[in-house]
């Protein structure tokens, strides 16, 4: 699975959380994530949402997706203390490393591709 933005490669290593403990766990408990790694959220239904960093001993970047896979919210967080939330209905959360949407210049609007109907 490629994860891409825009047309550009994001992640080539792709997991997908669709069950409520896939999303629950998260990646709490996990080593660092290399660069080319990716959780994936898939929600039931888009819905306002927020994320926590407990148990997480490493910083991510989070980027939010409406239905139509379009990024509407890029968050830093950081270990263990870090949290956030997205007031507009969310159907997709990606955890990636730490400065990759940077890296990547990815931003609000952007349009993601990828296929998590398999999952």
């Amino acid at each position: 699975m490629i994860l891409k933005a825009n047309g550009k490669e994001v992640a080539t290593d792709v997991d997908f959380a669709c069950s409520l403990p896939e999303q629950i766990k998260g990646l709490m408990f996990s080593n660092q994530i290399h660069d080319e790694y990716a959780l994936v959220f898939v929600l039931k239904r888009p819905k306002k949402v927020s994320l926590h960093m407990l148990f997480v001993n490493y910083p991510i970047d989070a980027i939010f997706l409406d239905e139509e896979k379009r990024v509407i919210k890029i968050s830093s967080l950081k270990p263990w203390i870090g949290t956030c939330s997205c007031k507009e209905d969310v159907k997709y959360i990606i955890e990636t490393a730490h400065g990759k949407s940077e890296k990547q210049n990815i931003k609000k609007g952007d349009v993601f591709e990828f296929d998590s109907t398999n999952q």
